[in-house]
C-alpha cells in the first residue's frame, strides 16, 4: 500500500532514508539533518512530496519526487530523486507501483515529465527502468562541491 507521508507517519520513512543513503554509500548520515530536510515535504508540497510503501503495515519503501526546472522544455518538470524498497522485499513488484505512483503523482501535480538519475554501477535499476520503458538520457550528471 501507498500512502503519502503526513505527520502520522513520518517517523517510519526516516530509517528508510538512512538505510538508502548508507546503500549509497554517504559516509556520515546526520539523521537531525535528515528529519529537518525531510519534513519539509509532509506540509507543504511545492517543492516536492514523500511516498510510503507499507507491507502489513510495515513501511519497507519510499520515494521522493522534488520539483525540478528544464530549460530545454522550458518548464517545470518532476525529478524522481530517490526510490528504495529494502532488499528483502525486492522483486515483488514493489518498485513498478511506486515507480507508477510516482508518474501519476507527476500528472497530478501539472508536470509533463518524471526524470530520474541512478549510479551507474546500479546495474539492477538500470535493468528495471529499462524493462519499464524509460527512455535512458544522452545525458552525464556532473557534480562538484562547493
Amino acid at each position: 500500500m501507498i500512502e503519502k507521508v503526513t505527520n502520522q507517519n513520518f517517523e517510519e520513512v526516516l530509517p528508510l532514508i538512512k538505510e538508502y543513503q548508507i546503500f549509497y554509500g554517504v559516509e556520515q548520515i546526520d539523521e537531525k539533518k535528515n528529519q529537518a530536510f525531510f519534513s519539509q515535504f509532509i506540509q507543504n508540497h511545492e517543492n516536492g512530496i514523500l511516498h510510503l510503501y507499507k507491507v502489513a503495515h510495515k513501511a519497507i519503501g519510499f520515494t521522493t519526487i522534488y520539483k525540478g526546472f528544464s530549460s530545454t522544455r522550458s518548464e517545470a518538470v518532476a525529478v524522481l530523486n530517490d526510490l528504495y524498497i529494502q532488499p528483502s522485499h525486492r522483486g515483488n513488484g514493489y518498485a513498478r507501483e511506486l515507480i507508477d505512483n510516482a508518474i501519476n503523482t507527476a500528472k497530478l501535480m501539472g508536470f509533463s515529465r518524471l526524470q530520474w538519475l541512478t549510479a551507474e554501477n546500479n546495474e539492477p535499476a538500470q535493468k528495471f527502468y529499462n524493462k519499464i520503458g524509460a527512455n535512458k538520457s544522452s545525458w552525464f550528471f556532473y557534480a562538484k562541491e562547493t
